[in-house]
């Protein structure tokens, strides 16, 4: 496993501090954040720039873990949910421009929706899904969607549903356990189920139960990342351990970006060095 960062959690911060700042701090990759208000909004990401940020992923020994491309697949009205598409579509295009050599090139996405919407819209997602999956693998890019609490994709249940349905090479999960822990579904449960789906992870830190939880940064909240890293590798599961802070964090007065970054990467250094999983070190 590695360790890698989600410039989810530099809203404010241009991509040329960023990923200096996450390669000095020790992060072994990066995911890149192109949802509309962050500085790498697909939108502004022309040729120059795309090229720019492969100059510094290479430059900094960075590997690219994700694009986090972040845009709901439940729209009902017909027009908003082609531009959408088109959105992901883009979002997968952006990721296999900067592919690298002997690393799997990943585009994340939440499947959006509300709570009670998935038992009319499953079908429908599946079938969107399923479309964005073959679009993913004619670009040699794997698509993975995430569940996400208070969305219509929320529960293991439904994870384990779409990816037994669609059984699709090019479609897996970003394993965000932050989002089961806060809903009452602990380590044990969740992960023997999710990991062997999942190609990609995002960790937070967390406490309280949906609605009334707060998200928190890695190594400032009681989830324990020795058990959970243990678990993960007894799962099987070899790919990135993926630090993200949460915009709930982010909003609080006297947020330092780099500040979390490092408190979150020495929380999950702790936890490896204390739960023998291993970890892969940089040459």
């Amino acid at each position: 496993m590695r360790i890698g960062y989600c410039t989810w959690g530099m809203m404010n911060v241009d991509i040329e501090q960023a990923i200096p700042a996450a390669a000095r701090i020790g992060y072994h990759g990066i995911e890149l954040a192109v949802t509309p208000r962050w500085p790498t909004d697909l939108d502004t990401l022309d040729a120059g720039k795309r090229q720019r940020i492969a100059q510094l992923l290479a430059e900094y020994h960075l590997v690219l873990t994700a694009v986090a491309g972040h845009t709901s697949m439940c729209e009902s009205d017909a027009a908003q949910n082609q531009a959408n598409l088109k959105r992901l579509r883009d979002s997968i295009d952006l990721t296999a421009e900067l592919a690298q050599p002997g690393e799997q090139s990943i585009m994340v996405s939440l499947i959006g929706g509300r709570e009670d919407e998935w038992e009319v819209k499953k079908e429908l997602v599946a079938e969107r899904v399923f479309a964005l999956g073959e679009y993913a693998a004619s670009r040699g890019v794997i698509l993975a969607v995430e569940p996400h609490s208070g969305t219509a994709f929320d529960h293991p249940d439904k994870a384990l549903w779409l990816m037994q349905k669609l059984n699709h090479p090019a479609v897996r999960l970003n394993f965000d356990i932050s989002h089961f822990d806060i809903i009452g579904i602990g380590i044990d449960e969740c992960v023997p189920q999710m990991a062997p789906w999942s190609i990609h992870t995002h960790v937070k830190d967390q406490r309280g139960r949906y609605p009334q939880h707060e998200f928190l940064t890695p190594g400032s909240g009681p989830f324990d990342f020795v058990h959970y890293l243990s678990a993960m590798h007894q799962a099987g599961y070899t790919g990135f351990i993926g630090m993200e802070v949460s915009v709930m964090v982010q909003r609080k007065a006297g947020y330092d970006p780099f500040i979390d970054a490092a408190l979150g990467y020495y929380a999950l250094r702790h936890a490896f060095n204390a739960s023998g999983a291993p970890l892969e070190r940089l040459p």
